[in-house]
């Protein structure tokens, strides 16, 4: 009875270390909350500067991203000069290239296109003076068999909301 005891014990005594020293406390940093101070918002419409420039992306990116800061922060937008959050950047590729190629009697073709959008963009904490830039990039895979026109009509809203997500995410978390 008594070495039963003991082994009981013993096993408590495991049980209860391993969980209170296993391994330790998890907390999340507050890298990607946004400053309290910050109430407003400023959205300038994105630049073009890639050589290829698709006419609906501008507009379309633009008002995304801002309805997406306002569904998703309690920023307020405005035109104002003294907004405490600046958005800013420009579109520098729009690029197509060739990813994919097949072979039929001998022939090579290409089977799958990739579009590639860049945008550079530029958040100013106009409290803090803290600029701060990044690129977002993503690519876009059409069939080969698509004109460019073809697939813009396609993808046109995949890459605004794809884009629009990865620049909220870069402006406002710290992955």
């Amino acid at each position: 009875m008594n070495k039963a005891f003991l082994v009981l014990l013993f096993s408590a005594f495991c049980i209860l270390n391993f969980a209170f020293t296993g391994c330790g406390v998890y907390s999340f940093s507050p890298k990607g909350t946004l400053d309290p101070d910050i109430k407003t918002v400023r959205i300038t419409p994105f630049d073009n500067k890639a050589p290829y420039k698709n006419a609906q992306l501008v507009p379309n990116l633009t008002e995304r991203l801002r309805q997406k800061i306002t569904r998703q922060t309690k920023l307020t937008q405005t035109n104002s000069d003294n907004a405490n959050l600046e958005i800013s950047g420009s579109i520098t590729d729009y690029s197509v290239l060739t990813t994919g190629v097949t072979s039929a009697n001998g022939q090579s073709q290409t089977s799958i296109n990739r579009l590639t959008v860049t945008v550079h963009i530029i958040f100013n904490n106009t409290l803090k003076n803290d600029i701060k830039e990044a690129d977002v990039s993503r690519s876009f895979d059409f069939p080969a068999n698509q004109s460019l026109n073809q697939a813009e009509a396609q993808l046109l809203d995949e890459i605004v909301r794809n884009m629009s997500d990865d620049i909220f995410n870069r402006i406002f978390s710290d992955w």
